[in-house]
């Protein structure tokens, strides 16, 4: 099957080969973040080991997902069978005790989710900047930034029935029949809108963080385009812009991601045990026990992990992206040309 259609191109690609790109784009971030965080959640154990029923995040440097421990440290993504001295000695040790898989521990699962997350987002950014530019007369400095938010709203949205159901699945052991049965209880009871329990916090971090990053890419990216007077954005144009407005969005929204976090936490511990929480789980009740406990610079807790996990995966994954949006729109563009030749050949 072909993915071009002319009948339907925005800026030289179709949305169709947007896709293609963005699904490039979140494969390689995936195995190249991934490691990272296996590393991470492997020092932590060493550090404090899981027990039974303890929740932790895993990250596949696409989403954030809340991992029960089953069986203390059997899983391969937790289990400890040396002392690491560090990050790079952790590294070392995986690779030669466990094989180089291990590093991708627990990614394929995952992936179910956060590729098509990252599908939907990436391409409805790309649609939605370019109708607010050519329908809406926006001014092309807003679009991204409006275009951001709307594309996070509408993927998390799409998604967050899908991670709902997976936390439910992993933290109770349910079969699909049993999953079924416990999703129609919660409908029955709460409606439809328990389908998308936990989405406002979801949408507190994200959205904002959304529109910052376009925001700020963009102008980066012209910013640098026009320093360097070039008209098509090089790969480190990109990279660096990625990386660059990925670390400011992601230092903006902590407060909102260590809120986020915590309660997703707290919850994924009570589903395991099958407990109603007693405790308030709104976002802002979660701050102001983060303060009362930690004080204002808890909101701030895990501040250059987060950065260190954010910044290359922005970078690597909108970079990706763009030489892959690039690719099929001189692709299109040597077709264009091929047959506008052979109608001229023809009609000679």
């Amino acid at each position: 099957m072909s993915v071009s259609g002319p009948a339907n191109e925005l800026n030289g690609i179709t949305p169709l080969q947007q896709m293609v790109a963005s699904c490039s784009g979140a494969l390689l971030t995936s195995l190249f973040v991934t490691p990272l965080d296996v590393v991470k959640i492997r020092l932590q154990a060493q550090s404090s080991p899981f027990s039974k029923g303890k929740c932790f995040v895993y990250c596949n440097g696409l989403m954030d997902h809340i991992c029960v421990c089953e069986n203390g440290n059997t899983k391969a993504w937790y289990k400890a069978p040396g002392q690491f001295r560090g990050t790079l000695d952790a590294f070392v040790k995986i690779i030669r005790n466990e094989g180089l898989k291990s590093l991708w521990s627990g990614l394929p699962p995952t992936l179910v989710m956060a590729v098509p997350a990252t599908v939907i987002y990436f391409t409805c950014y790309d649609q939605l900047c370019a109708f607010l530019k050519r329908s809406l007369g926006c001014s092309p400095d807003k679009a991204p930034l409006l275009a951001g938010a709307l594309a996070r709203v509408g993927s998390a949205t799409v998604i967050s029935p899908l991670e709902l159901m997976r936390t439910k699945m992993q933290s109770r052991k349910l079969s699909y029949r049993e999953l079924h049965v416990c999703l129609q209880s919660s409908v029955a009871t709460d409606g439809w809108l328990a389908l998308w329990k936990g989405l406002g916090p979801t949408l507190l971090r994200d959205v904002p963080f959304s529109a910052m990053y376009w925001y700020n890419y963009e102008q980066g990216k012209k910013w640098l385009c026009e320093k360097y007077g070039t008209r098509e954005p090089t790969f480190m144009i990109t990279f660096t812009s990625g990386a660059v407005s990925g670390s400011i969005a992601a230092i903006a929204t902590l407060p909102f991601d260590v809120v986020k976090t915590r309660r997703q936490i707290e919850l994924g511990e009570l589903e395991a045990l099958n407990i109603s929480p007693k405790k308030s789980t709104s976002t802002f009740h979660i701050m102001g026990r983060i303060i009362t406990e930690n004080g204002i610079s808890g909101l701030f807790a895990g501040f250059l992990p987060r950065l260190i996990k954010v910044a290359p995966a922005c970078a690597v994954m909108i970079s990706t992206y763009e030489i892959g949006k690039s690719f099929f729109r001189k692709r299109n563009a040597d077709r264009e040309l091929q047959k506008s030749s052979e109608h001229n050949f023809t009609s000679e």
